[in-house]
């Protein structure tokens, strides 16, 4: 995992699923009319309650699972199937409109603050995020690896938060059009890593060669 390949497949992954563009708009819907100083408190917010989180699921995920009886192999599988339904809703824009939804839920529920929920909670470590992480636990080799991964997802929302602060800029530069592109793309992407979890799984089964 410490190898430059993996690394930059973990990092596109978590990239692909976290999906930072698509997140610049529904900060904005959760901020606006707020001052720039405000946003930048609760942009910064978020990401260290988002990254709190993601290291609690790779430290310990993987620790849960066996605790329940289930194997890595098997929750490949399962992580891959949950990956590539994310990546059928970015293809055909169901996610985002499921995510202005939740926004608009936390926004009445936590008008002053949303940097908890709805922005860390489930907007950045939704369910897709957190199967990553724990599947890139899976295949951690010992502590270098596991700090290695840290290291990408503190760089992975290291953009989301630079992407909130430069939210309204990404929102003018891109428009409409290039932001439904941008998640097509990724969206084709994740569906392809997406197999490849579920082959992994297979093959840790003995299926498949």
């Amino acid at each position: 995992m410490t190898e430059l390949p993996a690394l930059i497949t973990a990092f596109t992954t978590l990239f692909i699923i976290i999906d930072p563009p698509g997140l610049a708009p529904v900060f904005i819907a959760l901020t606006q009319g707020m001052t720039a100083q405000r946003r930048r408190a609760i942009a910064i917010r978020a990401f260290i309650v988002a990254f709190s989180l993601m290291m609690v699921f790779l430290f310990l995920g993987e620790a849960v699972l066996g605790f329940i009886g289930i194997s890595m192999d098997a929750f490949r599988i399962a992580g891959g199937i949950l990956l590539f339904l994310t990546a059928l809703d970015m293809l055909f824009q169901r996610r985002q409109a499921r995510r202005e939804g939740e926004a608009a839920e936390g926004q009445v529920e936590h008008e002053d603050d949303p940097s908890v929920f709805p922005l860390s909670l489930p907007l950045i470590v939704g369910p897709g995020a957190i199967t990553t992480v724990i599947l890139l636990a899976g295949e951690a080799k010992g502590a270098a690896d596991l700090g290695a991964i840290a290291g990408v997802i503190f760089a992975v929302l290291l953009i989301v938060l630079m992407a909130f602060l430069a939210a309204p800029a990404i929102e003018r530069a891109l428009g409409k059009t290039g932001l439904n592109i941008v998640t097509r793309v990724l969206g084709m992407l994740l569906a392809a890593l997406a197999v490849q979890f579920v082959l992994d799984g297979l093959r840790g089964f003995g299926i498949g060669g």
